[in-house]
């Protein structure tokens, strides 16, 4: 579309107004107060996992806690799923995350309503050092939704709160698209405990499985619509059936580990990522 001479001028003058009022080391300062501190890549504390999402990878990410990033992406699995899930889905989303913590994974997730507040607080149950990581789509120093920020403050104890949003930042529509990419990177699998057909718990899978990493659905009834994303997953040979614990663990040990099953067989081979390079896979992604 064609702009006048009149509105560029104008716009220059916003972001140069937007500029100008950046202070990094405020925002460093400012930040520590609150217990918070910015990890930049190569620095001691990075996830080279984030590195997977090459041009995508964030400079740096704000984080908010006990827990160490870099310890914690170790040994990561991502549970996403429904905002409002039913009774079963909170509960599968609530005993993964406790015994995936008690046994020494972090759980990722993204901080929201539904499943998942119940895997963080399942994780937080579960252990008694770092357990739980939350992914946030704004800064780290405004926690969203408000209505989770007790459970979000509780996190920061038990493990991480961590954003790639600067101090003061909103969460917003696309911030939450991009948010998803952190959790699949950081994480050596996605599960998808409960999720409808259209969701951001799909995207986080989606995004999983374009980085190589594994997915896992939990099966629900044919007839819930709340489990029909996971169904999709499933149908489409984008994920395997997890129903336990160290069904879900199994995913982390990568494809071979799953393949020694004869009832994951057939979905392991449906991958189209699994023979790609990582040149391969940045383009599919």
């Amino acid at each position: 579309a064609e702009v006048s001479s009149a509105d560029f001028a104008t716009a220059v003058e916003r972001w140069s107004a937007r500029v100008n009022m950046l202070d990094a080391a405020r925002d460093v300062r400012v930040m520590g107060k609150l217990g918070c501190r910015l990890i930049v890549r190569g620095g001691s504390e990075w996830a080279s996992a984030l590195d997977d999402l090459g041009d995508e990878r964030p400079l740096g990410v704000w984080v908010r806690g006990a827990g160490s990033l870099k310890v914690m992406a170790s040994k990561a699995i991502a549970l996403v799923g429904a905002r409002a899930p039913s009774d079963y889905g909170v509960s599968v989303a609530r005993s993964l995350g406790f015994e995936l913590a008690r046994d020494g994974v972090a759980v990722v997730s993204g901080g929201a309503y539904g499943i998942d507040s119940a895997a963080h607080e399942g994780a937080m149950r579960g252990a008694s050092g770092p357990a739980t990581v939350a992914f946030m789509a704004g800064g780290v120093d405004s926690l969203y939704p408000k209505g989770n920020v007790d459970l979000l403050r509780a996190v920061a104890d038990a493990g991480l709160i961590v954003s790639e949003c600067p101090p003061g930042a909103t969460a917003m529509r696309h911030r939450f698209l991009a948010r998803n990419r952190l959790i699949a990177a950081l994480s050596g699998a996605t599960v998808v405990v409960q999720a409808g057909f259209r969701s951001g718990a799909i995207n986080t899978a989606h995004r999983a499985a374009e980085l190589g990493r594994q997915v896992g659905a939990v099966p629900g009834r044919v007839t819930d619509p709340q489990s029909s994303g996971c169904h999709r997953l499933l149908r489409d040979g984008a994920a395997v059936v997890v129903t336990s614990t160290e069904e879900v663990k199994e995913l982390v040990g990568g494809l071979d580990a799953v393949r020694e099953g004869d009832s994951y067989a057939a979905q392991a081979e449906l991958r189209i990522t699994d023979d790609l390079d990582e040149r391969e896979l940045r383009v599919f992604a």
